[in-house]
């Protein structure tokens, strides 16, 4: 395992600790089906995986502090020769104790007949009502059954509370083995980049490039892409989530790449513009450059102590001056960033935390008004960006955008760590200056 198990069980442990005399339920990701009886490659729910390493569907983990011998209990699929022989090695009961720490284990078809006993003596039930419908129902019922004996025993869970709020805080700062298996998956998406930028040609096709990359991955040991990767040449870059990956790419088109490598369930998330051919025309230089200084900036802004929102608040007050002073936006600054009306050339957020997800788990904000307070351990990405679709259409009372700078889409990312002493750009090995890229 990438993970020790004594530090699943130090999560456990943090877990049990803030919900005191509760009992808190964890599921599962399902078998999730391409077509047909065809499965896709199995990836494990993340707050599941988090708390247990345990990579298999079908099983159910609780939390109960309280009971006298039971603290950890793995309901998961029994062993059975003939299903291992079609779809894989399952490790049982016994190697849920055995090998993951259980205290208890048993059948997932018993989860009905043994859940009872670990909900007893609790006073609150933890649980995330997710997908499976189900399960969902079953908690449900089991606590129903709970309410209705309260008044003849006097004890049980009296209420639900989504384990959403007392555990992603705790995902939200990594460890050292977590950062370690980062920085290993945002190497691997920086080679992977580097070859790409090194094998693109005018006249390839998107596929082909992103083949590349997928290559990249998979012979350095990665899982595979951390999600779809977008290969979108020309206008194609001003689709936020362009994935079609079929179109040539042409003399002096822009190429954006955002892809990143999955390495044991933790991602990189990487973005990139650069010049088919090796060099940026005038317009392509000037937003590059823009969309940089932007990146660069809002960089600066990690620090701990700082406001999650400075990030993206830095960045949209450089692209909106740059656009600004190009006439492409006009007006006073202060009424353009208030009411968005740069939105029509940079429509998203700034970044995400990174981790176990690529949207990561944890709040950007603390209440209505107050957001996230950066804290080492954090890792997010800074990645802004300026599309100018062909068929842009300017905020009111902004002009028309002129023929020269339509179909220029541009996105610079990086994961950037947060450090006492200030941040760590974890994927600082891809260039992004223009001196680095120009051929």
């Amino acid at each position: 395992m990438a993970i020790a198990q004594s530090e699943y069980r130090q999560r456990r442990e943090l877990i049990m600790e803030k919900i005191g005399n509760g009992t808190a339920i964890f599921v599962s990701a399902p078998m999730a089906v391409m077509h047909n009886d065809v499965e896709y490659t199995y990836r494990q729910e993340s707050d599941f995986y988090y708390l247990t390493g345990f990579n298999e569907p079908s099983a159910v983990a609780v939390l109960a502090p309280h009971h006298s011998e039971h603290k950890y209990i793995l309901f998961v699929q029994p062993k059975d020769p003939e299903k291992e022989t079609w779809t894989g090695y399952r490790w049982g009961v016994e190697g849920a104790k055995e090998y993951f720490g259980a205290d208890e284990a048993y059948t997932i078809d018993q989860l009905d007949e043994k859940l009872p006993q670990y909900l007893d003596k609790s006073d609150r039930i933890y649980y995330h009502f997710g997908r499976d419908k189900n399960l969902n129902n079953t908690i449900l019922t089991h606590w129903q059954r709970q309410v209705a004996g309260y008044g003849r025993k006097g004890y049980g869970p009296t209420g639900i509370e989504d384990t959403n709020f007392i555990l992603h805080p705790l995902r939200l700062i990594k460890s050292e083995t977590e950062l370690e298996l980062l920085r290993k998956a945002t190497a691997i998406s920086a080679t992977a980049h580097n070859r790409a930028r090194e094998f693109t040609r005018p006249g390839q096709y998107e596929y082909q490039i992103e083949a590349e990359i997928a290559h990249t991955f998979r012979r350095s040991g990665g899982m595979g892409p951390a999600y779809p990767s977008i290969v979108a040449g020309g206008a194609n870059a001003c689709i936020l989530h362009y994935i079609n990956n079929d179109q040539q790419l042409q003399d002096g088109d822009l190429l954006l790449i955002d892809a990143g490598c999955a390495y044991e369930y933790y991602n990189g998330d990487i973005t990139r513009t650069f010049p088919v051919n090796g060099k940026f025309t005038p317009e392509q230089k000037t937003i590059y450059q823009l969309v940089l200084d932007a990146q660069l900036k809002a960089i600066e802004a990690v620090k701990a102590g700082n406001p999650y929102n400075q990030i993206h608040d830095t960045a949209v007050r450089v692209l909106v001056e740059g656009l600004m002073d190009l006439k492409l936006l006009v007006g006073d600054i202060e009424e353009i960033i208030k009411e968005e009306k740069y939105k029509p050339f940079y429509m998203h957020r700034t970044g995400h935390w990174l981790g176990l997800d690529v949207h990561d788990a944890g709040a950007y904000k603390c209440g209505e008004e107050a957001w996230q307070t950066l804290q080492p351990g954090q890792v997010l990405t800074v990645e802004p960006g300026i599309y100018i679709a062909p068929d842009i259409k300017p905020a009111e009372g902004q002009p028309e955008v002129p023929e020269h700078w339509r179909g220029i889409g541009v996105r610079i990312e990086d994961d950037v760590l947060v450090t006492g002493e200030g941040n760590e750009v974890l994927t600082a090995a891809v260039p992004k200056f223009v001196h680095e890229i120009e051929k």
